[in-house]
């Protein structure tokens, strides 16, 4: 694990999705929830189901299509909100989140959530967490009409938020947004290498890695922004 820079960092911008939330809620609904529905809805095998939905999501992958329930909802003739609902048990933050976005605050820094999650899935998940409680603010990519994919995204995101790039920390489990972010020009870059709790650990050689933000915490609170 690299050390970053603290005081040289007075806005943390945080991907929700495997990066504060466990990805496998996500991973489980749309590789399985989703094609066993498909399949009971089309009287197809569930294997032939999962192969559709993967040519699908390749189609759009990276695109706010991709994030969009109202596409998946329209496409697949599907109640994708109800969908989610049913499997929404599986909804949880890391167990190193709080500990760290807490830590966040403390220390003065701004944290903002920066998700190409659809605002109705965001808004579940919040139901669900209460993560807004932690964070001063909370920004779904489609509010912009682009994906943090996007360098017109990064565009309009530091227009709207105004961030320093020199001195702003970008944590997410992607690595083509964070090398998205590090085209940008965003200074302080962290991916995190376990976003699935049911899978094993990614080895991650382009960015600084993490694996528990709590190993973060004491640099976090020793270390304040100096401008």
């Amino acid at each position: 694990m690299s050390k970053l820079s603290w005081n040289k960092i007075d806005t943390v911008l945080l991907d929700m999705d495997g990066t504060l939330l466990d990805l496998h809620f996500d991973n489980h609904f749309w590789l399985q929830h989703v094609p066993i529905k498909l399949a009971q809805q089309k009287n197809i095998s569930v294997a032939a189901a999962k192969d559709h939905m993967l040519k699908e999501y390749e189609k759009v992958m990276g695109t706010i299509d991709w994030y969009c329930l109202d596409f998946w909802a329209d496409k697949l003739k599907m109640d994708i909100m109800q969908a989610k609902r049913e499997v929404e048990h599986l909804i949880s933050m890391r167990e190193d989140t709080l500990p760290f976005l807490d830590a966040l605050r403390e220390s003065g820094r701004e944290v903002i959530l920066v998700t190409n999650a659809h605002p109705d899935s965001l808004s579940l998940k919040v139901e669900h967490t209460q993560l807004d409680q932690h964070i001063d603010l909370l920004i779904s990519t489609h509010e912009f009409g682009v994906t943090k994919e996007s360098q017109l995204l990064w565009q309009k995101l530091q227009q709207k938020v105004g961030f320093n790039s020199a001195h702003t920390l970008f944590v997410d489990d992607s690595l083509g947004i964070l090398k998205a972010a590090e085209d940008y020009g965003i200074k302080h870059l962290l991916a995190v290498s376990n976003p699935d709790s049911k899978q094993p650990s990614r080895e991650i050689n382009d960015f600084p890695s993490i694996q528990d933000y709590r190993y973060l915490i004491d640099d976090i609170l020793a270390q304040p922004f100096q401008a």
